[in-house]
């Protein structure tokens, strides 16, 4: 276990380089303000930090009046007391609510207390990558969060900035394609279920693109989707690109990836074994699931695509 710093040392540094509030036009640099600060102290990148944010922005709702950051911290966390969730004692043994702004109290409801607090937990099991998706998962007790916050942290990493809301149409507006609402109709293929996505028809080989921010999660086969690629972006949204002839050549899995970023082809493979193709006109199947933190469920992507095809013209 990584031994800590002296508390009265980390009390005056706190204490110091909290006093003044935080107040910022835009309300990204305020919290980036936070992050970088928080980082500096504790030594965990300040990545790791805004992504545990930006995991929780997403799975409540707007941060609370006078609050930066959205996270809201499990009782148990914050005071070692049994709250009737099925957390061994031994992790929160005796709370990890600390005062992070040098004013004496240690306040569930303030961003600067909650971050340090988040902090000298992570700490407790170290700042490498494996150490905190170690805390991570002791904490959420759920991979497929763990992974959506490493992934945010990747992107946050190579970007420099938390303030990414730029958005692609997954083809070339000027390609000849075209498509319709087709979320939730009924297929027969594969047993009853409905479509999970939305078809754009295109030629072979039009490129595709990445609509968004995110980490390719997955790349491969799977015999309803054929060549498929999965990106999973810093909103908690996997996208899931189907059908396609080809990947761009250097894409891989785990790679950060941005709008407009070409990551395969339009192609018609699918519907069997590795190799088939042509049983349908090419497309590119483009679906949107959405994690809330519990359970994850395919929704339309036909309004977003309509929105991110007039940007992109």
């Amino acid at each position: 276990m990584r031994k800590l710093i002296s508390a009265f040392f980390l009390l005056f540094i706190i204490s110091h380089m909290w006093e003044t509030p935080i107040y910022a036009d835009d309300e990204s640099d305020g919290r980036m303000a936070l992050y970088k600060k928080t980082s500096a102290v504790s030594g965990i990148p300040w990545e790791y930090i805004a992504a545990i944010d930006q995991f929780e922005r997403q799975i409540h709702d707007d941060p609370d009046e006078g609050r930066v950051t959205a996270i809201k911290i499990d009782p148990m966390f914050w005071y070692g007391h049994d709250t009737g969730k099925s957390i061994p004692r031994g992790i929160f043994p005796n709370g990890w609510g600390t005062d992070g702004n040098g004013d004496g109290k240690a306040d569930i409801e303030n961003d600067e207390d909650i971050l340090w607090s988040i902090s000298n937990y992570i700490n407790s099991y170290g700042i490498a990558r494996e150490d905190i998706k170690i805390a991570l998962w002791n904490y959420y007790k759920r991979d497929l969060t763990v992974q959506t916050i490493m992934n945010t942290a990747e992107v946050f990493k190579k970007f420099k900035t938390v303030a990414l809301t730029d958005r692609d149409f997954p083809l070339p507006t000027h390609a000849n394609y075209s498509y319709r609402s087709t979320w939730g109709d009924a297929r027969g293929f594969g047993g009853r279920r409905i479509h999970e996505g939305t078809d754009i028809f295109a030629n072979y080989g039009v490129p595709v693109k990445s609509t968004t921010y995110g980490v390719v999660e997955m790349k491969g086969w799977n015999r309803y989707g054929g060549w498929r690629i999965g990106i999973r972006d810093i909103y908690n949204i996997y996208h899931y690109y189907a059908h396609l002839h080809s990947f761009a050549e250097d894409v891989k899995v785990g790679d950060v990836v941005k709008p407009g970023d070409v990551i395969g082809g339009v192609g018609a493979s699918g519907y069997g074994p590795p190799g088939t193709s042509g049983k349908f006109p090419p497309h590119l199947h483009y679906g949107m699931y959405k994690d809330n933190g519990k359970t994850e469920w395919s929704f339309d992507p036909y309004p977003y695509l309509r929105k991110w095809e007039r940007m992109a013209k």
